[in-house]
């Protein structure tokens, strides 16, 4: 299993598009439904930083999250909504309850 968190600050006048482009995402994760997938938002408390968790497990290694059309379509001009662009680090698993299978 391979643990991804990405953190970024979007410019403030870009919070809505941004939360529009994760709605999307969801959406169509809740109607694909892939296996092997864990992902969450959040929103930090200064309105404009995000952090996403990923958390894939597939058989053949690929991360269904990244072959979502709505997922490609978040990414493609992210750097342009944001005034810290997106810093992913792998994350390595010391525990969990119902977060993340160990």
């Amino acid at each position: 299993m391979k643990t991804v968190m990405v953190r970024y600050k979007v410019k403030p006048g870009r919070i809505d598009e941004n939360r529009q482009y994760i709605d999307r995402v969801f959406e169509a994760l809740s109607q694909s439904r892939p296996e092997g997938l864990r992902y969450a938002s959040f929103r930090m408390p200064d309105g404009v930083s995000f952090v996403h968790v990923a958390s894939v497990d597939t058989a053949d290694g690929t991360n269904p999250l990244s072959e979502t059309p709505a997922f490609q379509a978040f990414t493609a001009d992210i750097r342009e909504r944001c005034d810290e662009p997106p810093a992913a680090v792998e994350l390595e698993l010391v525990g969990s309850y119902r977060l993340v299978d160990g």
